[in-house]
This record gives structure tokens, C-alpha cells and sequence, in this order.
């Protein structure tokens, strides 16, 4: 159960870091107004920053996913297995997002959504079950 843990704190991290490639290495990054500095931005910063975005939007769905599966008593180590799933394949999403490869970007995307898919399924069968 601990891995489910630790999965959504990186998770949470990860819009973080996200940001971090978008905003890295720029001599001409404007601190005092960085939303703007980064609508502003095209190529890898552009793609890094709407990953940031994708991150944070993904990251409310996961963590209900996993507590939800956790409270209805899914077996842990089914939680843990889909929640190392889960990011691994964002990992792969933003690596994908970030070097412009789109297709295999929508496939890790597809992957990470249909695990989050599977922990809401399987809190619903566990809750018909008792």
C-alpha cells in the first residue's frame, strides 16, 4: 500500500517538474510574470508547459482512484501494481509530450487514463460485492 502512496505524491510532483523543463536554462525567463513568459514560449518549452497542465489535470482522478480502490478494499498489492502503471505511463506521456512524438504520447496518455478507469472499476465491484 505504501506504493500507492508514494504514486501520488510523484504524481503531484510531477506538474513541478513539468514546469522545471519548460522554464530551465532560459537566460530571458521572467520571474515576475512566468504565465505569460510561458504562453510566450514554442518547441519543447511550449509542449513541457501543456504537459505541466495535463499533469495537474490528471493528477485529482488518479488520487480519488487510489483512495477510493484503497477504502473499498481493494487488495493492496492490486493498487500498488496499477498505481506504478499509472506512472510509468505519464512518465512516458511527458517524455513523449516533451520530444514531440504525439502518437506514442496519446498512447501513454490512453494507458494512464484506462488505469485510473480500472481503479474506479474495481472500488464499484468490490463495493456490489459486499
Amino acid at each position: 500500500m505504501l506504493i500507492s502512496y508514494g504514486a501520488v505524491l510523484v504524481a503531484g510532483i510531477m506538474p513541478v517538474v513539468c514546469a522545471g523543463i519548460a522554464k530551465s536554462g532560459f537566460k530571458g525567463y521572467d520571474n515576475s510574470d512566468p504565465r505569460a513568459w510561458l504562453a510566450s514560449q514554442t518547441g519543447y518549452r511550449a509542449r513541457a508547459n501543456a504537459a505541466q497542465a495535463n499533469c495537474f489535470e490528471a493528477f485529482p482522478f488518479f488520487a480519488v482512484g487510489i483512495i477510493l480502490a484503497l477504502l473499498t478494499g481493494v487488495d493492496p498489492a492490486t493498487v500498488d501494481a496499477l498505481a506504478m502503471f499509472f506512472i510509468a505511463a505519464r512518465v512516458a506521456y511527458v517524455v513523449f509530450y516533451v520530444t514531440d512524438k504525439p502518437k506514442l504520447r496519446t498512447m501513454a496518455w490512453s494507458a494512464a487514463y484506462i488505469t485510473v478507469v480500472a481503479l474506479f472499476a474495481l472500488a464499484m465491484l468490490n463495493l456490489q460485492i459486499d
